[in-house]
């Protein structure tokens, strides 16, 4: 066994938030030394070349929810790779009696939508007068929905967005952990609708909050184009290297990790698990029983994507939006599309366009797990019949990830709260991944962040 090099930090887990995590330190003056079991740093951000497709196995695009996104572009010198979505983009369909119907982006359009029935409209106008829930009690999303503002919003606007987010079940997400904005408003204002409105006028009021900090961005080289930059930039990076073990001694950590045949040693002073809950349970159970076990109980949605292209003038729909969800009572076999090549340019080539569909989640767990010839056959099939696209696709390409979305489920934050102890009890072990502060691209920046500041300050004062 040799011993490897010492570093003030070891993070375990290349995905977005191990990245942004050790570039943080790195740029506050940290020696961070990052491992990455796979070949490649990234997690599920992925895209690929091919033969003028640009295809995306994990998200296809991001939001611009924190202001830390645009000075972390500048620092790693791709700001100008960053493109815009195509304003179409605004435009989403959701499948409704067998039919894309477009959700609706104005209170005169919400009023003429078929997606929702008049009584269920004139419904939400007892939404302010419903009782606040006690603040500590943890609710599913569907019944919170459900009594909040009816079953008809929740099967045909929360439970498609629930499953274009999270591939999940709002039945078994927490809307206290998945959701926590609603749940702050109905604890704040007493009413979703109250507090949207107020919400309204205070962003109108600050002109610095009315400005562009939600738009929809990609890159031109896709999305791998972040993590790669980040990957790039750092001073040490350890691929192909499975951490195997890790234990506390006289004051530092040490990681054991497989290279190959090999077995190597690295200390620090402090380590960060960014890795996968389960990944990371199995790592500290040793010296952090409880957080493993809890850490354990965190579910992740199997999902495939599918990337197919079809000649432009084959497919009836306009495709002139993002894409399209399917709600769970349309009993179909997909979760939802993205028009690809009409969310950003240059996504396929001249005269062809690019779909790309998810299938499987907590929704359809088994579809995730067909070989690729009957994901691709399902989806093709799908296409026929929703989009009116012909039975078989020009070009197809299927990517399947077993664990793909950490889950917020009934008892998330109490989870959480395991994980924060074992931060108190153990000094210089943090955690800092997507199971932790929302799954979203923005949330795992801000999560690193916040994660990073609390790190630099441990190593001033140890």
């Amino acid at each position: 066994m040799k011993r490897g090099s010492d570093a003030d930090v070891i993070v375990v887990g290349g995905g977005i938030s191990g990245l942004a995590v050790a570039w943080n330190l790195q740029q506050r003056g940290a020696q961070v030394l990052l491992l990455e079991a796979a070949a490649r740093a990234g997690g599920t951000i992925g895209s690929v070349r091919e033969h003028g497709w640009l295809l995306e196995a994990g998200p296809n695009s991001a939001l611009e929810t924190t202001l830390l996104i645009k000075p972390l572009l500048e620092e790693l010198g791709i700001a100008g790779e960053r493109v815009r979505a195509n304003p179409a983009a605004r435009n989403r369909y959701v499948l409704h009696h067998g039919k894309l119907t477009a959700l609706p982006i104005s209170p005169v359009a919400f009023l003429a939508t078929p997606l929702f029935s008049a009584g269920a409209k004139l419904g939400l106008l007892r939404e302010p007068f419903i009782i606040r829930r006690d603040q500590d009690a943890d609710e599913s999303v569907a019944d919170f929905v459900r009594r909040r503002i009816g079953r008809e919003f929740l099967d045909y606007a929360v439970n498609p967005f629930v499953a274009g987010v999270y591939a999940g079940d709002p039945e078994r997400l927490s809307v206290r952990a998945a959701f926590p904005r609603l749940h702050e408003l109905e604890q704040k204002h007493g009413s979703l609708l109250r507090g949207l409105l107020l919400g309204a006028l205070q962003r109108a009021a600050d002109p610095e909050k009315t400005g562009n900090s939600a738009a929809m961005f990609g890159f031109r080289g896709g999305m791998q184009t972040l993590t790669d930059a980040i990957a790039d930039r750092l001073a040490r990076v350890e691929l192909n290297a499975e951490v195997v073990k890790v234990m506390r001694t006289a004051g530092q950590y040490t990681a054991t990790v497989r290279i190959a045949d090999l077995q190597q040693e690295y200390r620090a002073r402090a380590v960060v698990f960014a890795a996968p809950a389960y990944v990371t349970a199995q790592l500290v159970a040793p010296f952090a029983p409880d957080v493993a076990a809890a850490l354990e109980q965190i579910p992740y949605s199997p999902v495939a994507v599918a990337a197919t292209g079809y000649r432009s003038d084959t497919v009836a729909h306009p495709l002139d939006g993002f894409g399209f969800l399917v709600p769970e009572r349309e009993r179909r076999l997909l979760l939802g599309t993205i028009f690809s090549s009409t969310l950003f340019e240059n996504r396929a080539p001249r005269d062809f366009i690019l779909l790309t569909t998810f299938v499987g989640g907590m929704r359809q767990p088994g579809l995730a797990r067909l070989d690729e010839c009957e994901i691709a056959r399902i989806v093709q099939r799908e296409h026929a019949a929703l989009l009116d696209a012909p039975p078989h696709a020009e070009f197809v390409r299927i990517a399947r990830w077993a664990r793909a979305i950490p889950q917020y489920t009934l008892g998330h934050a109490s989870r959480i709260a395991q994980v924060e102890q074992a931060e108190r009890n153990h000094p210089g072990l943090f955690f800092c991944a997507n199971y932790r502060g929302g799954i979203a691209l923005g949330d795992c920046i801000q999560s690193a962040d916040r994660a990073a500041g609390q790190i630099a300050a441990f190593l001033r004062k140890s």
